[in-house]
């Protein structure tokens, strides 16, 4: 089914209780979208659920809508993880949104911010908590918040969560709750220790996939500008004279992000910047200005692109190319949303053309390149041989392409399949379950936050013997708690 049959289908027939249907009319959601009609279905059966779809493709309101049945129609209580603060603000409101006057309550854990207002929502007994890793369990080791009643879990942008390190607190998280429980994992890639999340922790989930791992947007126009540091900064200001709408920049460093906006508000370009040496009043606030046009231009670092939920963006901007492959799908994935045109442009110095290529075979499209004077290049060709990308402009499904953390070749079209669980449930990226008794979804060792006796919980902020704070891949410490 592609988008256009999407179009013609309804919220009806997907087991959405009559109250909550009515409530999504009021709020003009009209058509689902390919994860949403394919994961609400199966969600509220019961089932677990592993969806992989791509950055905007409306994952929020595809596990909002079963969370808050599951909640309303038990003594249970959900609990969604999330890698950022911004996009944990952000599905709060949308839940608090779809939930109307019903009642709802709700608590967000996150770091960077007071824990009291958090410590007294949580011993309001919220229906629904939406945390990120580490805040969480600062408030689990301090008593403030139990998890025994969680009935419903959800780990959204899973694979965000585990490049910033996360993968300890998640391990954590997953051993206290209980294991009579219903859970959903959403991801845009599906690297090989998503697969083992899956295997490890959840029952037999199905596997819903509306986009091959590593693919981005269709109506996303993509180009690459091979130019040296010193004219980085004239050329911006040239695209920036060029597009007249809303413009996301990305930068590699918060330092470099800084440097960015001042320079352009030296200029007199509206723009401000989030990145995690801001507090999260001002990173709040640079949200809201960006969205509702005080800023036209937001320049940020990888460490919020996922927290940015900001309709009609006209352009993104890499000013800086991302350390990570996958992080580049993430960040052009703020323009082009819900299938509306967008444009991505890139930077890069003349001897990042293989980092280029590897971002061609990722997303299975060959690139424009141009010189930073607008002149056009040769296209870049893959340093490796096999299944070669197609050119930006011939269209076509596009997949990713780097074997090991693609967890198999995808699905040109959507589809559904058991992911886990089980002997012969080897299909959601080669992951097989360890042997165990029935039931037992939880891996040898215990509770990963024990501590010698006498010993008491660390204050808030502390970093955990042992592990040094959330680190992402490259050993980085990450400050989103």
């Amino acid at each position: 089914m592609n988008r256009e049959e999407y179009k013609e289908q309804d919220f009806n027939n997907l087991g959405i209780a009559p109250e909550l249907l009515e409530r999504l009319t009021q709020l003009g959601f009209v058509h689902p979208t390919p994860i949403q009609y394919k994961a609400i279905p199966i969600a509220t059966s019961g089932e677990d659920v592993v969806g992989i779809a791509q950055t905007g493709s409306g994952k929020t309101l595809a596990f909002a809508i079963p969370t808050l049945q599951k909640v309303a129609s038990s003594d249970k209580i959900g609990l969604i993880l999330l890698p950022t603060r911004e996009l944990a603000i952000q599905v709060e409101e949308t839940l608090r949104k779809v939930a109307g006057p019903v009642g709802l309550r709700t608590a967000i854990v996150i770091g960077g911010t007071n824990p009291r207002p958090q410590i007294k929502q949580l011993k309001n007994k919220p229906h629904i908590i939406v945390a990120t890793p580490g805040r969480l369990i600062d408030h689990v080791e301090h008593k403030n918040a139990n998890l025994t009643k969680v009935g419903i879990l959800v780990l959204d942008e899973a694979d965000r969560m585990l490049d910033m390190g996360f993968a300890p607190q998640l391990k954590q998280i997953l051993e206290t709750v209980p294991d009579d429980r219903q859970t959903m994992l959403f991801s845009a890639t599906m690297p090989p220790e998503i697969a083992n999340i899956a295997a490890q922790y959840m029952k037999k989930p199905l596997r819903v996939e509306v986009a091959r791992p590593g693919q981005t947007a269709d109506k996303i126009d993509q180009e690459v500008f091979i130019t040296p540091k010193s004219e980085k900064m004239g050329l911006l200001v040239r695209l920036l004279k060029e597009y007249t709408g809303s413009v996301l920049i990305f930068s590699r460093t918060k330092h470099g992000a800084a440097k960015i906006a001042q320079t352009l508000k030296k200029m007199g370009v509206k723009s401000d910047e989030i990145h995690s040496n801001r507090s999260q009043a001002q990173r709040q606030h640079a949200l809201k200005g960006f969205s509702n046009g005080t800023y036209r231009v937001l320049v940020a670092t990888d460490i919020a692109a996922r927290g940015i939920d900001v309709d009609n963006i006209e352009l993104v901007i890499n000013y800086d190319l991302p350390d990570q492959l996958d992080d580049y799908v993430h960040r052009i994935g703020r323009t082009g949303r819900a299938g509306k045109d967008g444009k991505a442009i890139s930077f890069a110095a003349p001897d990042q053309k293989g980092d280029i290529a590897k971002i061609q075979q990722l997303i299975k499209i060959t690139l424009p390149i141009r010189s930073y004077t607008g002149q056009p290049l040769e296209p870049i060709k893959n340093s490796t041989s096999g299944d070669q990308p197609r050119s930006r402009r011939s269209g076509g499904n596009r997949g990713f392409g780097r074997g090991a953390r693609s967890g198999g070749p995808g699905r040109n079209k959507p589809s559904h399949r058991r992911s886990g669980g089980g002997r012969n449930a080897d299909r959601s990226g080669g992951a097989r379950t360890s042997e165990r008794p029935a039931g037992d979804r939880r891996t040898s060792g215990g509770n990963s936050s024990s501590r010698p006796a006498g010993q008491g919980a660390p204050r808030f902020g502390a970093r955990k013997s042992g592990t040094g704070g959330a680190r992402n891949k490259y050993g980085r410490r990450t400050s989103d708690r």
